[in-house]
């Protein structure tokens, strides 16, 4: 029997288990770890609320832990409450899926001001992260700058915009969903730091913009190259830049408006005890497509600015780090240590994309533990033997789906569920 613990209960790690127990069926054990009582990481902190079809994914991963061979230990903090040294003792293979949670910082004056906060930060607070129940954004002022040209840029920008009613059907938590509804902010201008042809952006994310009952896109058409000049485009890209295009052509008058602003640079953050405005240099492109400042700076209004530029892994002891990543080599860290997903790679593609990375990292261990052969490590028997002793009170599948049925009962008329966002309310549905 092989044994195998996958740190980490988002996609990476779900799709890494899913390979491994494909690769060895009965003849091994995966446990999956994380440091909260329930599953799912980034599709539970992460996913916007409003897109429950992406959140459907998890279905699949109800499969997963399902499985004869797989068991989700919940409420455990590696680097905490056990030590990846620890795990290796216990286990054939230790393999980290722990995302990437920390926003990357911009580096410029002012950042520090309140009123400043991360898109890591902002979305943990509308998805009910409990690091971030109580970040209370400043949402009394009448403008908001989102810095960033991706994806979740323009979920922070939807999310600020859109309506109550525009809310039925997610599953924003209720603290969010009540200070968003009695938000002050009119105008949210998203700031790029080059053109339309760079955007991270998708078609899906961008389309939904066109729709929104109280707000409407605004871009200038100065900014966009010639039609033509999007022939060469990506497929998917050149959509995206053809409905950038289009939100000029919309009717205006709503009273929310949502900004787009490229060839845009933050410079400098400005505000006497909090945030009020945004200096931004202007930039072109340089010959190799990056951003090259023009030296003409102006200011944006601003009473909330939510930086959406990246994140980066949490380190951990022992483990090599560098660039907000784990050091690897295809995945692999050191002997019987490996990394899949964002901690693997850092935070690009989409959730399928961890897909094929957790297989590759789970044919590399299958090679060099193949099915047939057997280890003498104890596994999960001789971790929970490690967290009573601690004082731990890890969590199972079984934990997680009574959870679930509370939160589930306690939802709003039209939410799919009313997520607890503390550990100790989590820990009461269990009676511990």
């Amino acid at each position: 029997m092989r044994h195998f613990a996958v740190v980490g209960s988002g996609p990476a790690g779900f799709y890494t288990a899913e390979a491994l127990e494909k690769a060895y069926g009965e003849q091994a054990r995966i446990d999956i770890l994380d440091r909260y009582p329930v599953p799912y990481g980034l599709i539970r902190f992460g996913v916007a609320p409003d897109h429950q079809s992406l959140k459907a994914v998890s279905k699949r991963y109800d499969k997963v832990a399902e499985s004869a061979g797989v068991d989700f230990i919940g409420n455990v903090s590696v680097d905490g409450d056990v030590s990846v040294a620890e795990l290796l003792d216990l286990y054939d293979a230790v393999i980290l899926a722990t995302g990437a949670p920390h926003d990357r910082k911009l580096g410029i004056p002012g950042e520090d001001l309140p009123g400043v906060i991360g898109s890591g930060e902002f979305v943990g607070w509308y998805n009910g992260h409990p690091e971030f129940a109580d970040l209370d954004p400043f949402l009394n002022g009448t403008h908001a700058v989102v810095v960033g040209a991706g994806n979740v840029a323009l979920d922070c920008a939807r999310i600020l915009s859109k309506t109550r009613v525009e809310f039925e059907g997610s599953d924003i938590v209720g603290h969010a969903l009540d200070a968003l509804d009695n938000s002050s902010i009119r105008t949210v201008t998203i700031l790029g730091r080059r053109g339309p042809h760079q955007v991270a952006m998708t078609p899906k994310e961008l389309g939904e913009l066109g729709h929104l009952e109280a707000a409407v896109p605004e871009v200038d058409l100065a900014d966009f190259p010639p039609v033509e000049a999007d022939e060469p485009l990506e497929p998917g890209l050149r959509k995206s830049v053809t409905i950038l295009r289009s939100f000029a052509d919309l009717p205006q008058g709503k009273p929310k408006r949502m900004v787009f602003d490229f060839f845009a640079k933050p410079v400098r953050i400005e505000g006497e005890g909090r945030v009020e405005r945004v200096v931004v240099e202007r930039t072109e492109l340089d010959e190799q497509g990056g951003a090259r400042g023009t030296g003409d700076t102006y200011e944006v209004p601003a009473s909330l600015v939510i930086t959406a530029i990246g994140y980066s892994t949490s380190p951990i002891a022992d483990v090599p780090f560098e660039g907000g990543k784990f050091v690897n080599d295809a995945g692999r860290i050191s002997d019987r240590l490996y990394a899949v997903g964002w901690a693997r790679r850092g935070p690009t593609g989409t959730i399928g994309t961890n897909r094929p990375d957790g297989y590759e990292v789970a044919e590399q261990i299958a090679s060099a533990m193949p099915a047939g052969s057997s280890g003498d490590k104890e596994g999960a028997e001789g971790l929970k033997r490690l967290l009573t002793n601690r004082g731990v009170m890890p969590t199972d599948y079984d934990d997680w789906r009574k959870i679930e049925e509370t939160e589930v009962a306690n939802a709003r008329p039209g939410s799919p569920r009313e997520k607890f966002v503390r550990p100790h309310e989590w820990m009461s549905v269990l009676g511990r």
